[in-house]
């Protein structure tokens, strides 16, 4: 169900694990944050909007387990744990303790997928996410179900590519999308690094939306980095 729209945070002090966790989510499209402590887990937790952790319960300053309990104060983010404790006591104490699920180490990514993706589920099942159906911004209105895109009110049409770019940028709104995601999310993992099929695809999205291409209202051109679609 994955709509560019799940932000998972990771929450793993080992360094080869944390790697292979954020390679398996971020090819799959989620949006992530990932700290190697609780302390750092816990300040990202508070100024982000997450909406699944996954946490080892073998931290360096705090046990797993109190990290669970503090994230059930305020929050019912589902919480897969991740651990090397394979006694059926920490299991239990994990789950008592607020934790949606539980995965012994070592476990496969196609494992660690699924029960994501039952997770988020369940987010969506109990109402504590909704699927974006529309975005609007000014006078630009982008209808995910129907894939209309208007301005004013007067549809516009636009190629597949071009309504991919301004459906991904606008999931994102606010937040600079860099050249490299935009290239690996429209045309895949082994398109490369040419960026001139973008800027070209950019230019044609612009002219249509856009009442002065050369002076973008929507499309903000971050220099170096990517674009960002303004998010009033």
């Amino acid at each position: 169900m994955s709509n560019y729209n799940e932000t998972i945070l990771i929450v793993e002090d080992d360094p080869q694990i944390r790697k292979f966790i954020k390679y398996t989510i971020e090819k799959e499209g989620y949006k992530l944050f990932s700290a190697a402590n609780a302390q750092n887990a816990l300040n990202i937790f508070v100024t982000e909007k997450i909406d699944l952790i996954i946490l080892d319960l073998g931290l360096p300053d705090y046990d797993g387990v109190e990290v669970i309990g503090k994230v059930r104060e305020w929050s019912e983010a589902p919480i897969i744990v991740v651990s090397a404790r394979d006694q059926d006591k920490e299991k239990v104490l994990a789950l008592d303790s607020g934790a949606d699920d539980y995965i012994t180490k070592p476990f496969s990514a196609i494992e660690l997928l699924a029960r994501i993706r039952v997770a988020i589920r369940h987010l969506y099942k109990k109402g504590i996410k909704t699927v974006q159906t529309c975005f609007k911004v000014g006078d630009l209105m982008i209808d995910f179900e129907s894939r209309l895109v208007s301005i004013g009110g007067e549809e516009i049409h636009l190629t597949p590519n071009e309504y991919s770019l301004l459906s991904l940028l606008s999931k994102n709104a606010g937040k600079v999308i860099t050249t490299g995601s935009i290239l690996k999310e429209i045309w895949g993992m082994n398109y490369g690094s040419d960026t001139q099929v973008l800027r070209a695809l950019m230019a044609g999205l612009r002219r249509k939306i856009e009442k002065t291409p050369a002076k973008p209202r929507y499309i903000i051109t971050e220099v170096g980095v990517g674009y960002r679609l303004v998010d009033e």
